[in-house]
């Protein structure tokens, strides 16, 4: 499991976000033979018959379904997303280890960015202002509006920002190590032009209930955790479906070229995708917390070349049986030419954290904690300089696995 602080965390973990609809699915309408249409229109009747959908007919054409932006759900379908909802919430929260539920605002603080096509929250009064008491100038009325915008909340597109904001505060809750995952079900707002006939700067607001899971992974095994979730997923829509068969997945790419999976569903009138899973990097990430990069410092230094191999230290148990035991330990390894830095004889305290980045930057490979378990089970504590990773081991194997770690590394 990989280890450190919210600065060394934002700085090289990476996510997978699970994305996927709890409601109508976001998509555009492709050109379909007019068996494809009918066996779609009928569902769509057959679903405001039944009260799974309220309003007209007008408002519940197909693309009026697929944007988001159809009228209501009926009684049944609000029973039927809430059923939905609560499965994806047990299967992805309530029975796994590591995730946890976070909720976030319905509407985002920040600035508008060139590109940026979120909707944002402006009071009618403001505006009714500058129109009508000031008469203002061209000039004017752009700088105010600009002002407005940049001040100016904006309806969320996605649930990703909220999960980002809660990413430090919650390391606390896994020991700071990775990986972990944060879950979130709520309403997302989106742009969608009114017609083909109109332009496409005059939109109305879409809707979508989305289900998020975003999964923090250290860099290195970010890929395997994209296919697990893959797997994952594709299990849980199966086991719902008379024909599992129906769901199928492809890889997709979006326009930084970050990887990714969708998930599909062969509907009578063809495809479509109805869950979405990126390896997003650490890119918004960074882009939250770019403070915390400056203090992300490693000396990465070849195995062969780093002056001193391991660090031995203590946590909590009795202070002089821990000691005797790192004396014993820094004795046979160094009788085997492995180089110690004995930080358990430091008499100022530090934290766990503090030690890392001391550690790192002095390029030492490995750290060892030693603890009241280790009294307990003969089980130490080995964090990897270069992964960040910490894992269990009996101490009786470390002198063994350091000896191989090192030739290894020098036979490449």
């Amino acid at each position: 499991m990989r280890s450190g602080g919210g600065a060394r965390a934002c700085g090289r973990a990476c996510r997978c976000w699970l994305s996927g609809y709890v409601g109508p699915a976001d998509g555009t309408q492709q050109p379909e033979a007019s068996e494809q249409a009918l066996a779609r229109e009928a569902l769509v009747d057959l679903c405001r018959k039944r009260h799974f959908l309220s309003g007209t007919p007008q408002q519940l054409s197909t693309a009026a379904l697929l944007s988001g932006c159809h009228s209501r759900f009926g009684p049944l379908g609000v029973e039927l997303r809430k059923n939905l909802a609560s499965q994806w919430w047990s299967s992805m929260v309530v029975f796994r280890e590591q995730v946890f539920a976070v909720d976030s605002l319905h509407h985002e603080p920040g600035s508008s960015q060139p590109g940026d096509s979120a909707f944002r929250l402006v009071s009618p009064e403001c505006i009714r202002e500058i129109l009508q008491d000031r008469e203002p100038s061209k000039e004017q009325l752009v700088a105010f509006l600009e002002n407005l915008l940049k001040t100016s909340g904006k309806l969320r597109a996605t649930l990703l920002h909220g999960a980002l904001e809660h990413y430090v505060n919650c390391l606390d809750l896994v020991n700071r190590k990775l990986p972990y995952g944060l879950a979130q079900i709520g309403v997302c707002f989106h742009p969608v032009s009114n017609s083909k006939q109109v332009p496409s700067s005059l939109t109305r607001v879409g809707e979508k209930t989305e289900a998020s899971l975003v999964w923090f992974t250290p860099t290195r095994t970010s890929s395997q955790w994209l296919d697990f979730w893959l797997r994952h997923r594709l299990l849980w829509w199966r086991k719902f479906a008379m024909s599992p068969s129906n769901f199928s997945s492809a890889d997709c790419q979006d326009e930084l070229g970050r990887k990714g999976s969708k998930l599909y569903y062969s509907f009578p009138w063809g495809k479509e995708p109805i869950e979405t899973l990126w390896n997003l990097g650490d890119q918004e990430l960074l882009h939250m917390y770019p403070g915390n990069m400056s203090t992300i410092q490693v000396l990465k230094l070849h195995p062969c070349l780093a002056p001193i191999k391991v660090a031995l230290d203590v946590g909590k148990g009795p202070t002089v049986e821990l000691r005797q035991v790192c004396q014993g330990l820094l004795n046979e390894l160094l009788e085997n030419g492995i180089s110690v830095w004995p930080g358990y004889s430091e008499t100022l305290h530090s934290s766990l954290e503090q030690l890392h980045s001391k550690y790192d930057e002095m390029s030492i490979l490995f750290t060892v904690l030693i603890t009241e378990t280790t009294l307990e089970t003969g089980l130490i504590q080995l964090r990897s300089r270069d992964t960040t990773m910490k894992e269990m081991m009996h101490i009786s194997k470390l002198r063994d696995f350091l000896v191989k770690y090192l030739a290894s590394a020098g036979n490449v």
